[in-house]
């Protein structure tokens, strides 16, 4: 994969530290191909690497400056109306999508094939997993990795990290579980089967209390991968006194009974997806 960027990298480079290149052709014609191979899905934000991530920042630097070497125009899906910089994804029968109104995918982005995104919205340079569920609402910003077979629930907020470049993203891995409401900004990960309770907030500074133990033990940025949590309280003095502030509580790992409650997947696809 990083040899299709590496032909782009330097002129990429090149025009985030100089304004005057980044409007010249050269320029153009790399940031150009890099969101194509974006949206085809031959090129990523970040990709797994055994236990980590790499993290392309000449992708994040393409993407900021496709929105700053574009202009505004009319654009229209059916009897909708829009004027924006970017246009909507194309070819999802092709790719084997789906895409129920009024969801709104934007080109740059890549759904792999069986994922299905409800009236949701799916930003430029965000990778979705083959089988995953974007429910009613939710968002998922520029750049966000979410794994295969995930369920973003109803309302949940995923930021979008494209800079300083180099930035993680928010990266949701294979099989997990995130509930209604969940908020997971500035490059938080969550690991393969992790359930993420109803209206869990996750900073790169919340507490993540884990409290299997006798003594609770505090992480941030990363639930582990097969665990439960919930929202929670942790207390933060401050000069006016002594306040709960959110953390997240790990409480324990995910079982059978679990995954019957988080099985919801299959209840939404009514049929199968036709091509």
């Amino acid at each position: 994969m990083p040899t299709m960027l590496d032909s782009h990298a330097e002129a990429l480079r090149r025009a985030w530290q100089d304004p005057a290149f980044a409007d010249s052709p050269a320029a153009r014609e790399a940031v150009t191909a890099v969101v194509d191979l974006l949206d085809r899905g031959a090129l990523r934000v970040a990709e797994a690497a055994g236990e980590q991530w790499i993290v392309h920042g000449e992708v994040q630097i393409a993407i900021l400056l496709y929105f700053r070497q574009r202009g505004m125009e009319p654009l229209a899906a059916g009897p909708l109306r829009f004027r924006d910089k970017i246009p909507l994804k194309e070819r999802l029968v092709e790719q084997e999508v789906r895409v129920v109104p009024p969801g709104t995918v934007r080109y740059g982005s890549f759904l792999e094939p069986g994922c299905v995104v409800m009236p949701a919205y799916v930003n430029i340079g965000a990778y979705v997993g083959g089988g995953s569920m974007i429910d009613t609402w939710a968002t998922i910003g520029s750049g966000a990795q979410i794994g295969r077979e995930v369920h973003i629930s109803g309302g949940v907020g995923i930021g979008g990290v494209l800079e300083p470049p180099q930035a993680q993203p928010v990266i949701v891995e294979d099989g997990a579980f995130i509930g209604s409401r969940c908020v997971l900004v500035e490059g938080v990960s969550v690991g393969s089967q992790a359930v993420l309770g109803a209206g869990c907030v996750l900073t790169a500074s919340t507490p993540i209390v884990d409290v299997r133990g006798s003594e609770p033990v505090v992480t941030r940025g990363r639930i582990p991968g097969g665990t439960v949590a919930i929202p929670g309280s942790w207390p933060r003095r401050f000069p006016a006194g002594q306040f709960a502030t959110p953390c997240v509580l790990l409480i324990g790992e995910r079982k059978a009974s679990t995954d019957r409650k988080t099985r919801l997947n299959e209840i939404l696809r009514e049929f199968p997806l036709e091509l």
